[in-house]
């Protein structure tokens, strides 16, 4: 084995007119979790562990799309959605719509551990939530200013808004004013204004080469309440095999449609690629017309990435002492 290794990442398809302070406040973020993680890893905790770790503090600041700061519905509430995979034994856990669950990360592992079943959803995981003992908030804790002031902007767009991080202060020089809308995306054949959906995830493997992966979302701005997206669902957005152990972002739709998550393992396993390899086919192989990026790790110690969007948040470490932060090309 070639020792532990981790990677995180903030979403992909990030705003090329991002403010240079959002663009740094995401960094040191992501640097954070990073260092977390690794102390984790240094301590020996079990891969599995770590990557409950680091996305539960992805999903406590409100800076990304997870848990406080999930982007709103239609409705003007904010309905979560995580999973979690361990991968030598392949278990895995997932969770939707759920509405006061502090950390969906971590009643995605409960469902793995505590329960018959491998995925839950709304008002049966809010249940599951409360007998398990987990801490629960009002929905008003997860929603911010910010947000309020971006759902209100899709609506005014009678779209889904995908960067809702993009500040209102400005917006004119942003992806996300009216000279987008000339040219925006389409998903199934529908407009969208901007495409940087800002999901969470953590893959890591620890130092005997167990991986596991993790990935955790509000879903998209201005959403249909009820949609469920690639996050929880084992395979698409998320997966940890014995090879490898993959975390997804982006258009979830496409991400579905490819199921991008096992596809990596897919090609290692069958095609023989190697893990950065694997990556590269299934971004430029599987996503259609898809935008989308992901992480992943092998049971090796490599770390990989990929995106054909404009950026990804993203960071990565492994016990040799690299280390690289970064969100463009």
């Amino acid at each position: 084995m070639g020792g532990w290794a981790i990677a995180v990442h903030g979403g992909a398809g990030v705003d090329p007119n991002l403010p240079p302070h959002r663009q740094e406040e995401a960094k040191q973020l992501l640097t954070r979790c990073l260092n977390l993680g690794i102390s984790a890893l240094r301590s020996s905790l079990p891969a599995i562990d770590v990557v409950e770790l680091v996305v539960r503090e992805l999903e406590s600041d409100p800076l990304f799309n997870s848990g406080r700061g999930s982007a709103l519905t239609e409705k003007g509430t904010v309905e979560m959605e995580a999973s979690i995979m361990d991968g030598p034994k392949r278990r895995c856990g997932a969770v939707s719509g759920l509405t006061t669950v502090k950390n969906p990360i971590s009643l995605a592992r409960l469902v793995m551990e505590k329960s018959p079943h491998s995925y839950m959803a709304f008002s049966g995981a809010e249940e599951f939530a409360r007998k398990q003992g987990v801490e629960l908030v009002e929905n008003q804790y997860f929603i911010t200013e910010e947000n309020v002031v971006m759902l209100k902007l899709a609506k005014e767009a009678n779209s889904i808004l995908f960067d809702y991080r993009i500040p209102a202060v400005g917006l004119e020089t942003c992806s996300a004013g009216a000279s987008s809308v000339e040219a925006a995306l389409q998903m199934n054949g529908l407009p969208i204004s901007v495409y940087a959906p800002e999901t969470v995830g953590c893959v890591v493997v620890d130092g005997l080469g167990r991986c596991a992966a993790g990935t955790s979302t509000g879903g998209l701005m201005n959403k249909m309440s009820g949609r469920i997206g690639d996050s929880p669902l084992i395979g698409s957005g998320t997966y940890a095999g014995k090879l490898c152990g993959v975390s997804c972002t982006g258009e979830g739709e496409a991400i579905i449609r490819g199921t991008l998550a096992r596809d990596v393992a897919a090609v290692m396993e069958y095609k023989g690629l190697g893990l950065q390899e694997a990556v590269d086919f299934v971004i430029k192989d599987r996503l259609d017309e898809g935008k989308a990026g992901m992480i992943a790790v092998s049971n090796y110690g490599e770390v990989a990435y990929g995106f054909n969007t404009t950026g990804m948040f993203r960071g990565c470490a492994t016990e040799d002492g690299f280390m690289e932060v970064g969100i463009w090309e």
